[in-house]
């Protein structure tokens, strides 16, 4: 059971259909992204696995992410990534209510960029 923001979430993550009982088949891909070592073996994982449309609708998002993380208004992220108001606000959502993987990934990158 997660306690976040005063509210139980022990069922449903941020996408409404992710059970926080994963099954075995969804652990094994994250066992898997983990294990990659570098920004090279990713893109090579993701060519793989997933369809260049779906590939580029999370990297949409993340960017979406990372734009509302800076105050940029939607209007402006849907012009620039393509997303309908609709994702933006969804993400948007996570990113207040979610299980903070997006905020935790964007500091991380803000980190890594510091470094550059």
């Amino acid at each position: 059971m997660i306690l976040k923001g005063g509210r139980k979430t022990d069922v449903f993550r941020c996408n409404g259909n992710m059970k926080k009982d994963h099954n075995e088949n969804i652990e094994f891909l994250y066992r898997s992204i983990v294990s990659l070592e570098n920004v090279e073996d990713c893109k090579i994982f993701f060519e793989d696995i997933c369809t260049p449309s779906e590939l580029l609708e999370m990297s949409r998002r993340l960017k979406a992410a990372k734009m509302l993380s800076e105050g940029i208004v939607y209007s402006e992220i849907a012009n620039h990534t393509g997303l309908s108001t609709a994702t933006i606000s969804r993400v948007n959502h996570c990113l207040k209510y979610g299980s903070e993987g997006y905020l935790k990934v964007l500091k991380k990158l803000k980190l890594e960029e510091k470094k550059h």
